[in-house]
């Protein structure tokens, strides 16, 4: 081979592996952020859509960070909102702005179709007036999971748990004022915490309890580590996680790329809804084998709850939501 031969051969050769090069730094990888432990289903719903997004073959690829190894769900939010962090699965906190308290609203929806209609339907108002206020931290919310009616998990039963007698009992409740208001109406003592933090104030006795999850999460996180003893069905809110994203890194993104994340995330909360609620029934007798007392209000009972939040947690609700929001959810339910 001559000299000529041999400089075309390099030259082909290194603009191969510019190209191989090239090739490998087009390709874009997003930190996933969620707050479930390792084994639960929704921890498995993210590696769906990391899977699912690197099969589409688009150039995206997404490592995922569970069981708050990133953040709290309090920290979550922010962190996305300065771009620090891509995606996130988990709570919108009020923490970073007031208004989104109004996710937390007590006794919105009654039922699974509800949460399906009110809290899935990215159309509805509730996300309408989602969108409107996490559009100004340039944060996307791709897809909404309502989980189930979180109840108070405690150590033990508390007193006049079916009236709004004193419970003689100090639960964990997360930074809202509206459920704060709420469990300390029903008679409950509050204290404040992060959602890290629960399990070992429970089983180190700093609280009796806590306001915080679904029949199924309770069984995964507490029941199976023989910590709790009740579960109180309340049914005064839906647990809900987000999928959301920075929009700093979606500007980053292709059309496509956007379009393969969206259905990803749109598939994994169709699914996990599904799985929620036709497992919902299955946990709580899972919750009864592990020893688990579960305390159910009657109809009567039950509208005694809704009607003490409605006449005198909802009116105070537009003072630090806004009038207006408290004006749109109302108006969607009629």
């Amino acid at each position: 081979m001559n000299f000529s031969n041999i400089s075309r051969a390099l030259t082909a050769g290194a603009l191969s592996a510019l190209m191989s090069t090239s090739a490998l730094a087009d390709v874009v990888t997003l930190r996933f952020a969620g707050v479930f432990p390792i084994d639960h289903q929704g921890t498995k719903m993210m590696q769906q859509i990391a899977d699912e997004v690197a099969a589409a073959d688009v150039g995206l690829n997404i490592d995922i960070y569970p069981a708050n190894q990133l953040g709290s769900g309090e920290a979550l939010f922010e962190m996305v909102a300065r771009g620090n962090l891509d995606l996130a699965s988990a709570f919108i906190y009020a923490d970073t702005d007031p208004r989104l308290e109004f996710l937390s609203m007590p006794y919105l929806v009654g039922d699974w179709d509800d949460m399906d209609n009110i809290m899935r339907s990215m159309e509805s108002e509730y996300n309408k007036i989602l969108q409107e206020i996490t559009d100004e931290y340039r944060v996307h919310v791709f897809a909404q999971n309502p989980e189930g009616f979180v109840g108070v998990v405690a150590t033990q039963e508390p007193a006049n748990w079916n009236t709004l007698g004193d419970k003689g009992m100090n639960i964990r409740v997360w930074s809202s004022t509206l459920v704060r208001s709420m469990m300390q109406n029903k008679g409950y003592n509050t204290t404040t915490m992060a959602w890290g933090d629960i399990f070992p104030a429970i089983q180190s006795g700093i609280v009796d309890g806590a306001i915080c999850c679904t029949k199924t999460a309770t069984y995964n996180i507490f029941a199976q580590s023989d910590v709790g003893t009740h579960f109180v069905e309340y049914n005064s809110i839906s647990e809900l996680t987000s999928y959301y994203a920075s929009q700093r890194t979606l500007d980053r993104l292709t059309p496509e790329q956007v379009e393969v994340l969206q259905a990803a995330m749109t598939k994994a909360s169709d699914e996990f809804f599904e799985f929620n609620r036709t497992s919902d029934e299955e946990y709580a007798q899972r919750l009864r084998d592990r020893g688990y007392t579960i305390l159910s209000l009657s109809e009567e009972e039950m509208a005694v709850m809704i009607n003490m939040v409605r006449e005198e947690i909802w009116p105070s609700m537009g003072d630090s939501i806004g009038h207006d929001i408290v004006d749109r959810l109302k108006s969607s339910l009629e």
